[in-house]
């Protein structure tokens, strides 16, 4: 039986940072992670020394944890073609990001390929290449940079597989490329992952490869297909449903890849503030399918 790589998306803050990232995942029954470095709003970042690595490795072998996915944070913005000084922080930031991901013993760092903000998906694309050699050409970390497969919000790219299979065209290190194949984002999108699950693998794969996919984020969809909304819902409370969720989570073709939850937090009895995480409750539902 193939031993299932799944967990979910945890924090990482106070003095203890990588290390209370690892013991959260593991209250989960978690046995892989996904991290920010920071706020996924901002760029303060502490330095590499202040993260705690070697503690939270050290207690991470002991936990059963071998694999951590770091997220990049969503103020990336490489398709900026309107704000010259949004595009060169987005350069300078994530070359920073892919330091930070190599010194946390990751090889995966998940990115939003970005937004366009109106000047169309030709131009936008085009300067995501631009951004993406600008960080690769002079970089030998030993890290993937993700691009998430995206829902199609506003002016986002990447919510087609032809749209990030033209960012890999147009890449001079495109071996430093891969895919974090999103449950949510896909089905948003207008992919129907829920009729024709095969389907859908078949166009990715005949697209941009099936052995692309370096990370799958586990999400239902509070949307139906097409809606372009990107709202995450809780296992088997959306619209893409448990059956689907298990089918990628335990399909042979992936059994080597992180799959991460971010579904939403839940809230106490009477309350409306979201403080429960529903992670351990979830990894639990998906493994008993195991098959």
């Amino acid at each position: 039986m193939t031993k299932i790589k799944i967990g979910s998306h945890v924090g990482m803050a106070g003095k203890e940072m990588f290390l209370a990232s690892v013991k959260e995942a593991e209250s989960y029954g978690a046995n892989v992670l996904m991290l920010y470095t920071g706020a996924p709003q901002n760029t303060v970042r502490k330095g590499i020394e202040a993260l705690n690595i070697e503690a939270g490795w050290e207690y991470a072998k002991k936990a059963g944890i071998e694999e951590i996915v770091v997220h990049a944070p969503y103020i990336i913005n490489l398709a900026n073609t309107v704000k010259p000084e949004t595009f060169e922080l987005a350069v300078t930031f994530l070359t920073r990001e892919i330091q930070r991901t190599a010194a946390m013993r990751s090889r995966i760092l998940v990115l939003h390929p970005g937004s366009h903000v109106g000047a169309g998906v030709e131009a936008g694309i085009a300067q995501v290449i631009k951004g993406l050699n600008l960080v690769l050409d002079d970089n030998e970390d030993d890290v993937f940079i993700a691009l998430e497969t995206m829902a199609g919000k506003g002016s986002e790219l990447g919510s087609t597989f032809e749209e990030l299979k033209m960012i890999y065209d147009g890449v001079n290190k495109r071996d430093r490329l891969r895919i974090c194949f999103d449950t949510c984002h896909v089905n948003d999108a207008g992919y129907p992952l829920v009729k024709d699950y095969e389907g859908v693998l078949e166009q990715f794969d005949q697209v941009i490869g099936l052995s692309q996919i370096a990370v799958i984020h586990v999400n239902d969809s509070m949307n139906p297909c097409g809606a372009h909304k990107d709202r995450h819902a809780n296992l088997d409370k959306g619209y893409i449903g448990m059956d689907i969720l298990k089918r990628i989570v335990h399909d042979e073709r992936f059994a080597d890849i992180p799959k991460i939850l971010e579904t939403p937090w839940l809230c106490e009895e009477g309350s409306t503030k979201k403080t429960l995480p529903p992670y351990k409750e979830e990894i639990a539902m998906l493994m008993r399918s195991e098959r």
